[in-house]
């Protein structure tokens, strides 16, 4: 996987939520790798944990419908 900047995957969290499921799990590791890398800013790493969070709470309360499930 290609190393990408604090920006690019704070944006790509942006659309976790209309993602399928193989980006949105892309997503997620991009995230946990930035949240991991302690040479990235802290406040980079606040920002994408709070943004990752907020999509974990839309997905928490969505409806489940059809083929989906947890």
């Amino acid at each position: 996987m290609a190393k990408l900047s604090p920006e690019q995957v704070y944006k790509n969290l942006e659309h976790l939520d209309q993602a399928d499921t193989e980006h949105g799990a892309a997503y997620r590791r991009q995230a946990i790798a930035i949240l991991s890398d302690l040479h990235i800013s802290l406040e980079w790493r606040q920002a994408i944990a709070s943004r990752l969070g907020h999509a974990d709470h839309l997905l928490a309360i969505r409806t489940v419908e059809g083929e989906d499930s947890y």
